[in-house]
């Protein structure tokens, strides 16, 4: 019997040892199939995660921020140990201690599961299955994934070291809000370095990664403070925190950007503007966008934020005045419910999310309350309310009429109900008296009209300002650098650099007069803006008054292959058509090539490379990009010689002859002195080009000093007139002469370098003739000619393109306006003044030209 027994125990035990043995060997079997094909875990000792790239200011102000996955990297040396303890509690209090996987907690796992028949489900994945499964295999729950985890798992222990492990893991985790990695979370809930982390901050993060949005500490308070609260717990049991302080951090409330108890860290960002946003542009296509928004990249801009206020302030008020003159008023087209104007916290709450620009300056959104008989009520996004109210009076709404439905206008508003109705969302910006006290609000409205503003070092090419519109929050194109618009007038100086690097000088005389092109679009008859002619003339008066039919001429005579190799070497354009109206700015281009390509004016000829961006940093600190290529030895010196300047060597290709640079800066200082840009006032030698386009759909002018560069371009998006008197030297001028007045108080300026290898001789600048050298007046101006040149003065120099010139023509100019008409006061050769009798007219001329 007790063989028996024996016997049966003995085969049921060998059968229970055979069945262990052939489930190790099946378990075993399974774990070895799964782990062929596993992903390469030893990648993750070089992993580098996706991090925010940040761009800064010259003085190191961070402007802005671009990321895919908003992460700050942070080394495991700088993890406080609260936050890795909080975590560890929270995810893997055993993570120090096991090989990978926890069978402890896992069968614990799987007991709560049986209890409760399925109803509690919890994970007992730690924190290595959790890199393994973030870094490597996925999201998917199969039992598949599952084994390959733990291999993964125990493979990672056996790699790398606890610690980087838990680096890993904490830089990598999503915590919400796009917030990936413990520093980017700390900054998002609490705008908080980790190391100003409290012990009840650091718990609630380490409550998320269960489940982030189920936590939110807003609309899941209560969830959000009972899983903070087991963290702490967790903690306290674990030894990483005492007694009394798990008691203080239970009790603390939860307090977070999001509840409104801090502010959150993008709002000391300035907005995002025209500036980073081409930055953002340029870099993606240099570097790739995965790079540039994963990469960590440091970039330091070139901006001056001093002088892009400046800029966009500028620009602002001009497009502003010209759209409030037009006297259309169209609004923002947006609405709020009525029922919500009756409840303060509803109707802000409706108005915080308009969609209306919030980055011009003085201008705050608003809603109409109510309408009085004359005025209307409103309440305004950050100005609290008072017993009175904020009004709109009925003397601010009289400059307008009303864009009605139908598209018609209105009549002229009297009343403030004339323009706006109850629930409408307004700009408003407050009007100050003279001594700076309160006067009243205004209504404001984001102009139809557009333009584009830039400003760059000569010597450099750093752009120091830019604006792409009137508001980026409004229009995110940006026109200084992506809008395609035809120059006009402004693109005649290449055509007269062109003409001076082919034996033309500033004294050379050019005959103005009517021309007829046969094209293939039929005949072409280019005109002056005056729609007047004024005989041969002196190339110099050419370009100062902009005429037309001189510029077409020079062109025909160099050839227009000639101008647009010029064009083509300055940068201006990529190809520019060899057709004659293009010599007078018919092909677009944008303000970016032709503010870069004036520089090279100013700097006397060399090549300068407009750019936005200084120096580019990778994540470790490397530079990847440096703009600045000149060399300077004496900055490697120890001291210099009192009153020495460091010398810096340039290798920078010559574009133009220096002669010529001069020659052309010369006579672009007499545009500004006398010609269409003599609105602009500073105190230092200016010179510029004004452009305006067939019926004045597109404006410019760029101008220049011995240090900065500036243009401005003004139009409709979609290219339409602008209407009568609309000018580049009365739209843009003004905008230049804004900037450049704050621009010249800080960069300075001189006279412009005279370079070697000329002479300056006295000649009449209305008639071309020489002059003695001790003539002095009005009509006397001292040219720049090459040395080793015998220049030809007067009627002698004559160009006429090869067009016939046509008879009755004057044979000296009617001083600076070339006036036309009869009893014109003109100044002679000799100085002297004549009245100058009604000459023959030479009819109407049909429009072609650009001026």
């Amino acid at each position: 019997m007790l063989r028996f027994i024996l016997s049966f125990f003995g085969g049921i035990f060998s059968w229970i040892v055979t069945g262990a043995v052939f489930a190790a060997l099946t378990v075993g079997a399974v774990f070895w199939m799964y782990a062929r094909d596993l992903p390469d875990h030893e990648y993750l000792a070089q992993y580098t995660p996706k991090t925010i790239s940040r761009i800064y200011s010259g003085e190191g102000r961070l402007m802005d921020e671009f990321a895919t996955e908003r992460r700050i990297f942070a080394p495991i040396e700088e993890i406080p140990d609260v936050v890795k303890t909080a975590f560890i509690s929270a995810e893997d209090k055993n993570f120090y201690s096991h090989q990978g996987f926890d069978a402890r907690g896992m069968a614990g796992a799987l007991w709560d599961a049986i209890k409760s028949r399925g109803k509690n489900l919890r994970g007992a994945s730690t924190i290595p299955q959790q890199v393994a499964k973030n870094f490597l295999l996925g999201g998917e729950r199969t039992a598949e994934r599952k084994i390959k985890e733990l291999v993964l798992a125990t493979r990672l222990v056996d790699t790398l070291s606890k610690d980087k492990i838990l680096e890993l893991y904490l830089n990598e985790i999503d915590l919400g809000f796009l917030s990936f990695g413990v520093a980017s979370a700390a900054q998002t809930y609490f705008n908080k370095t980790l190391s100003e982390l409290t012990v009840e901050e650091a718990a609630y993060l380490a409550a998320l990664p269960k489940a982030p949005y189920s936590y939110h500490p807003v609309h899941n308070r209560d969830a959000a403070i009972d899983r903070r609260n087991y963290v702490l717990r967790e903690m306290f049991q674990n030894g990483y925190i005492d007694e009394a302080a798990l008691k203080v951090a239970q009790a603390a409330p939860l307090k977070t950007v999001q509840s409104g108890d801090y502010a959150s860290f993008k709002s000391g960002l300035p907005p995002r503007d025209y500036f980073t946003d081409e930055i953002r542009r340029q870099l993606s296509k240099s570097f790739g966008e995965a790079e540039f928004f994963g990469g960590g990249l440091t970039i330091r801009a070139t901006v001056d934020p001093e002088m892009q206020d400046q800029a966009s302030t500028a620009l602002q008020e001009a497009l502003e005045s010209y759209d409030r003159n037009l006297g259309v008023w169209r609004g923002t087209k947006q609405v709020i419910e009525a029922a919500e104007l009756g409840n303060e916290e509803k109707w802000r709450a409706a108005l915080a999310e308009a969609e209306v620009p919030r980055d011009v300056a003085g201008w705050l959104p608003a809603v109409v309350l109510e309408l009085g008989e004359t005025s209307a009520r409103i309440g305004i996004e950050g100005v609290s309310d008072d017993e009175d109210g904020h009004w709109i009076p009925a003397e601010d709404v009289t400059w307008a009429k009303k864009r009605l439905a139908d598209g018609k206008l209105g009549p002229k508003a009297k009343v403030a109900g004339d323009l706006v109705s109850v629930g409408d969302v307004v700009l408003v910006a407050a009007l100050a008296n003279e001594d700076g006290t309160f006067k009243r609000w205004s209504l404001r409205q984001v102009p139809e009209v557009q333009g584009g503003f830039m400003a760059m070092d000569v010597n450099t090419g750093r752009v120091i300002a830019m604006q792409g519109g009137f508001s980026y929050q409004s229009s995110v194109f940006n026109r200084a650098t992506q809008a395609q618009r035809q120059p006009g007038s402004s693109f005649k100086p290449f055509v007269y650099a062109a003409a001076l690097d082919s034996g033309f000088s500033p004294a050379t005389i050019i005959v103005d007069a009517p021309i007829e092109v046969d094209t293939p679009q039929g005949l072409w008859r280019p005109k002056n803006a005056s729609n007047k002619f004024y005989g041969p003339t002196p190339m110099r008066t050419g370009i100062e008054q902009s005429r037309n039919l001189m510029t077409v001429r020079i062109a025909q005579e160099i050839t227009m292959r000639t101008v647009a190799g010029y064009a083509e070497r300055f940068g201006v354009y990529d190809r520019l058509e060899p057709f004659l109206a293009n010599s007078l700015g018919a092909q677009e281009t944008t303000l970016f090539k032709m503010v870069a390509a004036y520089a090279m004016f100013a700097n006397g000829g060399e090549r300068v490379e407009p750019t936005l961006v200084d120096r580019v940093q990778d994540r470790w600190g490397r530079t990847v990009y440096r703009h600045d290529q000149r060399t300077c030895d004496d900055c490697k010196l120890a001291s210099l010689d009192p009153g020495a300047a460091p010398r810096i060597a340039s290798n920078r290709e010559r574009v133009m002859d220096a002669v010529t640079a001069y020659q052309l800066t010369s006579m672009l200082q007499g545009v500004v002195q006398r010609g269409s840009g003599s609105g602009v006032r500073l105190p230092v030698p200016t010179g510029g080009k004004t452009g305006t386009t067939n019926d004045a759909k597109d404006v410019w002018f760029i101008g220049f000093t011995s240090n900065i560069v500036a243009g401005c371009y003004m139009g409709y998006d979609q290219p339409r007139s602008l209407g009568r008197g609309a000018y580049g030297g009365t739209l843009c001028v003004p905008v230049f002469n804004a900037f450049m007045q704050e621009a010249v108080k800080k960069y300075g300026g001189s006279e412009f370098k005279v370079p070697a290898g000329g002479h300056f001789i006295k000649i009449n600048r209305f008639t071309g003739e020489r002059l003695p050298d001790d003539v002095s007046g009005d009509f006397v101006q001292a040219e720049f000619f090459r040395d080793g040149e015998i220049p030809i003065f007067g009627i002698g120099a004559m160009v006429d393109g090869g067009f016939a010139m046509g008879q009755n023509l004057p044979l000296f100019a009617y001083g600076e306006l070339g006036g036309d008409e009869g009893g014109t006061t003109v100044t002679t050769s000799t100085g002297q003044t004549k009245v100058i009798p009604k000459k023959a007219d030479f009819g109407t001329l049909s429009s072609g030209g650009l001026y």
